[in-house]
């Protein structure tokens, strides 16, 4: 995976995210053993599996997903769980199989994302049934959508008018706090009141990506990308560790998103949440609220405390990702522990003969994995979506 520079908006901090990273992750200043496994460790992970899976569940969800109204046409939901986690993947991982044209899943999502925003105005909405919704489904789209531009961005790509219509949408959509109205249903990690904060480091990790892309920032972009900064900075040390690990991730992208004494705070928190197995549970990462403005904080059903307490797959691959992204090397201790429970953990997951592997993560809302009506396969995955994506790119990102 190639390593993004930040762009060069004005920083808050200093510039001593690399004395930082040796202060927190101290390396060994010889090589050691391990590097030299390191390579066939991560060489051991099944690639072509992962695909197979991430283009099966790709293909269910364009089948079975939301269909919506656009222009004349009728195109899917973008969703937080299978449609963006799989057009940021699936790239990485076909390169790193020496493949360079996309798969026709990732034609199919880039071109309806393209139909999406080149007609904004002319659509049927995420959501329709109140104005809160409408704006919610607005501002949502907006940001997932030109995440998924700007990660397509060049060869075989998204064009550029596109890429334009859909920062254009993302500006008009932007509060004046700097972030998005964003789905709220009550339902973690991505559609609770909180994930406005995720949002926007979504947003802020597309922006950069486009910044990066044009060798130089527009000047346009200014007054929106200060607001963004200032949002993810000024409310940083109010958020979950899950938000603020996306906040990591998107300051690899974009300056002005951390200082460094934040950056520090937030490394030895990811540092101490390493799991005994060298994991990294998703239950562990947030003060799960659901919305909820008073405790107790309850998932809206039953779930499976004891699944939820291990480590799993999506908040392994996340964390690894934005420390790797952060110039965290593959050969720090930490690290290191985290892809070998990834290697270890990849398994097969779909209910078939010969099924592909691919790696688990299970629902904080609904025990989906012990029968029941919320038990079933396509919904029951959708968090092991995520969870093979950031794997894959953990994976990637290491080798």
């Amino acid at each position: 995976m190639r390593r993004q520079t930040r762009s060069t908006w004005p920083a808050l901090g200093g510039g001593g995210w690399a004395v930082l990273v040796v202060t927190i992750f101290t390396l060994a200043a010889a090589p050691s053993p391990g590097n030299e496994e390191d390579a066939g460790r991560t060489g051991a992970w099944d690639r072509e599996a992962a695909a197979n899976y991430l283009d099966q569940r790709m293909e269910v969800w364009l089948s079975e997903g939301t269909p919506l109204r656009t222009g004349n046409a009728t195109t899917n939901c973008v969703s937080c769980h299978t449609t963006l986690p799989y057009a940021l993947a699936r790239p990485t991982l076909r390169r790193a199989m020496g493949v360079e044209s996309p798969t026709t899943q990732e034609t199919r999502v880039l071109d309806q994302v393209v139909q999406r925003v080149e007609t904004y105005g002319d659509q049927e909405l995420m959501y329709e049934f109140s104005d809160e919704k409408k704006a919610q489904s607005l501002g949502t789209e907006a940001v997932l959508n030109l995440l998924i531009l700007a990660s397509t961005r060049g060869k075989d790509g998204a064009p550029e008018s596109a890429v334009q219509a859909g920062l254009e949408q993302l500006w008009q959509t932007q509060r004046e706090d700097g972030s998005w109205h964003w789905l709220e249903f009550g339902l973690e990690p991505f559609e609770t009141k909180e994930s406005v904060y995720q949002g926007a480091a979504l947003a802020a990790i597309a922006v950069g990506d486009l910044a990066s892309g044009k060798g130089a920032t527009d000047q346009a972009w200014e007054p929106g990308v200060r607001k963004l900064t200032g949002y993810l900075n000024e409310t940083f040390d109010q958020r979950s560790l899950y938000n603020r690990t996306w906040a990591l991730l998107a300051s690899a992208r974009l300056d002005g998103i951390l200082t460094d004494t934040q950056r520090d705070g937030l490394l030895r928190e990811l540092e101490l949440q390493q799991q005994a197995d060298g994991g990294w549970s998703l239950s562990t990462l947030g003060e799960w609220r659901w919305s909820a403005s008073e405790a107790p904080f309850t998932p809206p059903g039953e779930v499976d405390s004891v699944l939820l307490a291990g480590s799993d797959g999506f908040a392994t691959g996340l964390v690894i990702h934005a420390l790797r992204q952060g110039g965290v090397a593959s050969d720090h201790a930490a690290v290191e522990r985290g892809l070998d429970w990834l290697i270890a953990n990849q398994r097969p997951v779909l209910p078939a003969e010969q099924a592909p592997s691919a790696w688990r993560t299970h629902s904080l809302n609904y025990d989906r994995e012990n029968g029941g009506p919320r038990g079933e396969n396509t919904p029951r995955l959708f968090m092991s979506d995520l969870a093979t994506s950031f794997a894959v790119l953990a994976l990637s990102g290491s080798d």
